[in-house]
């Protein structure tokens, strides 16, 4: 019962991310909404899975790719908003006219 409820968690805050993401007017501002609520989503739906699992071997390798999402998607979001600001993408929105 209590993964079902984490599983429909992880969907709400996939909602809320999406809208996010078509909110925010600049790049900057988009990964930093899609990094926290992809990082999380993923936190509580494997927290799910894990529980569902009833703490198995199987539980034990979910536990490590949660640990690997954990470390690695704030490092490669953060690579990636390095890489646009030293191209040059302008942290504004630039207004067409």
């Amino acid at each position: 019962m209590i993964y079902k409820i984490l599983l429909v968690i992880s969907w709400i805050y996939i909602i809320f991310g999406i809208i996010g993401i078509f909110r925010f007017s600049n790049m900057y501002s988009r990964l930093l909404t899609s990094s926290k609520i992809d990082t999380v989503a993923a936190i509580t739906l494997l927290i799910a899975l894990i529980i569902k699992s009833e703490f198995t071997i199987f539980s034990l390798r979910l536990f490590l790719i949660l640990f690997f999402i954990m470390i690695t998607n704030p490092i490669s979001n953060h690579i990636i908003v390095r890489s646009a600001y030293l191209n040059g993408i302008s942290v504004r929105k630039e207004v067409k006219k």
